[in-house]
């Protein structure tokens, strides 16, 4: 239950009074009952440790162990912190970590760090526009850094217009921005209804949008949706 200044204190301390510290390697090996371990784990390296128990997902008894996945990322990304490097293969983390999900029987939840189902995915509107401009705006890490092959658009009661024409053009579909209009209201009563909306209920949505357009004008639109095969 220490916190980061006890627990890299108590390292640095350690390496300095043992004699012969040099001809060892000391490690970190810390358990996550206040939600500490990860960050006492790199305190300890700051503190001079050059191992970190850790594992995968963060299994471990209790609230489990320092979780190697946030461990290695934060080593990777922080560079400017940690002047440290693991031989860790980072893009084998997710389906590492989908692997032991399955031979466990035990998943992790959506929202956890780096391998969670919402890790890269975005929702609310401000951040599909923010990332769909910049990824960098909402994303301190690629996805493709851990194995993930691209960040998420979950469309949602939450998700703007601009969000859902490129969600649709993703999808085969082109829309004007007439029936973009049309197809956002018919997207969001949906949502309204549902927490999220399938790739498969887009394309009902568009393919019913034309359809009205077709019977109500006895003739094709020269502004329906173009899909592209």
């Amino acid at each position: 239950y220490a916190v980061l200044e006890e627990y890299g204190g108590l390292c640095r301390r350690l390496i300095e009074t043992i004699t012969n510290s040099d001809k060892a390697v000391f490690g970190t090996h810390t358990h996550n009952d206040l939600g500490l371990a990860v960050a006492n784990s790199l305190s300890g390296v700051s503190g001079g440790c050059r191992q970190v128990e850790c594992t995968l997902n963060g299994i471990g008894e209790r609230a489990g162990n320092a979780a190697l996945e946030e461990v290695v990322m934060v080593l990777s990304t922080r560079q400017d912190r940690f002047d440290f490097h693991t031989d860790i293969v980072a893009t084998e983390i997710y389906r590492s970590s989908r692997l032991l999900c399955e031979i466990t029987g035990s998943q992790v939840q959506y929202h956890k760090a780096i391998v969670g189902r919402n890790a890269f995915s975005h929702e609310a509107g401000i951040h599909q526009d923010g990332v769909l401009k910049n990824a960098l705006t909402y994303e301190i890490m690629t996805p493709q850094s851990v194995g993930v092959e691209s960040n998420k658009l979950v469309m949602g009661k939450h998700s703007g217009r601009h969000a859902l024409s490129v969600k649709l053009k993703e999808l085969g579909y082109d829309l004007s921005r007439e029936d973009l209009d049309r197809a956002y209201l018919s997207f969001t009563r949906l949502a309204d209804a549902q927490k999220e909306v399938s790739d498969a209920e887009l394309a009902a949505i568009v393919e019913s949008e034309y359809q009205i357009g077709t019977e109500t004008d006895q003739q094709p639109s020269s502004k329906v949706a173009r899909i592209r095969a």
